[in-house]
């Protein structure tokens, strides 16, 4: 397993902290995708065999990733992932909107409502071949609503070529951190790592390969 710092730390200086967020959010996604790329570069890897999994602002990065690089990744996995962020960052009266403003900017600026909408992951699906996406995310979320998750799987659904493998679980008695519960919280995890070990191949049958690797 490897966990990509795309932009999230400190380590190298406040200024490349910065450069990944407002105006420069693509950053993060394009590093994201280099991290994909070194992996398979240094025979970690293959593309067909590579899970990205990320949860609330994380799960943008993989709906962002999902649009702009489909082709990395053999599954990816969105956890309560904050995918139409620019209705929900519009909505001054949600509760995390005007704090966000730090990180997204304030769309009411037609500078930063273009650059938002040119990223936004519900906003950006296409008509290509996606990788299976499995979305997560709980009925009480009030950080990210459920219907974030709903509509993102839905227009993929409606709007994506070729396999078209989408999965929506909802948990009807959670919010944003999940289920209460240690036992639950396992089971839970085991879902999503049974999915995950899926899309690797690891379940009884080679994942389908994806056209980089086909390439």
């Amino acid at each position: 397993m490897a966990i990509a710092h795309v932009r999230g730390g400190g380590e190298l200086g406040r200024h490349w902290y910065d450069d990944g967020k407002l105006l420069h959010k693509q950053h993060t996604f394009s590093d994201f995708a280099a991290c994909a790329r070194h992996l398979v570069a240094e025979g970690w890897t293959t593309h067909d065999r590579l899970v990205a999994e990320g949860g609330s602002a994380g799960g943008l990065l993989i709906g962002a990733v999902a649009n702009q690089y489909p082709d990395l990744f053999g599954g990816l996995v969105a956890d309560v992932p904050f995918v139409d962020a620019l209705t929900s960052m519009l909505d001054a009266s949600l509760p995390l909107t005007v704090t966000e403003y730090d990180e997204w900017g304030d769309p009411n600026d037609p500078q930063t409502y273009d650059y938002l909408a040119g990223y936004a992951p519900y906003d950006n699906v296409a008509a290509v071949d996606y990788p299976p996406i499995l979305a997560t995310t709980s009925l009480h979320d009030t950080r990210v609503l459920y219907v974030e998750a709903a509509k993102w799987v839905a227009r993929l659904r409606a709007t994506a070529t070729g396999r078209r493998d989408f999965l929506l679980k909802t948990e009807l008695s959670a919010g944003h951190g999940g289920v209460s519960g240690r036992y639950q919280a396992w089971r839970d995890r085991a879902f999503t790592n049974a999915w995950i070990l899926d899309r690797m191949g690891l379940a009884g049958h080679p994942p389908t390969p994806s056209a980089t690797d086909q390439a």
